[in-house]
């Protein structure tokens, strides 16, 4: 009993030290991994401003069309609405 209790403070020091070593090399490792991280999100952060210009003239492209499709729109409905009413009107005076 007295050789168990000299030899499980041993072990346990000793797989605690186990331990202690595969976690620091564990960090060491994650370290190096969120380095490489940061910059991969560096450079996808710099291409990415890079393209804003670009994305920046789609916008104005689409917002430009958007306006010219309102507005022609907005004359084929006057333009019917219009029709309409003339018709309406010369049915009134013929009645």
């Amino acid at each position: 009993m007295s050789c168990a209790n000299e030899l499980f403070p041993i072990i346990l020091y000793l797989l605690g030290c186990i331990l202690l070593i595969v976690l620091i090399i564990l960090g060491i490792r994650l370290i190096k991994t969120l380095n490489r991280v940061d910059a991969l999100i560096d450079d996808v952060n710099v291409k990415s401003s890079k393209l804003n210009g670009v994305f920046d003239i789609i916008d104005h492209t689409a917002d430009a069309l958007a306006n010219i499709s309102d507005m022609a729109v907005g004359f084929v409905t006057s333009s019917v609405r219009k029709m309409i009413n003339k018709r309406k009107k010369e049915e009134e005076k013929h009645e």
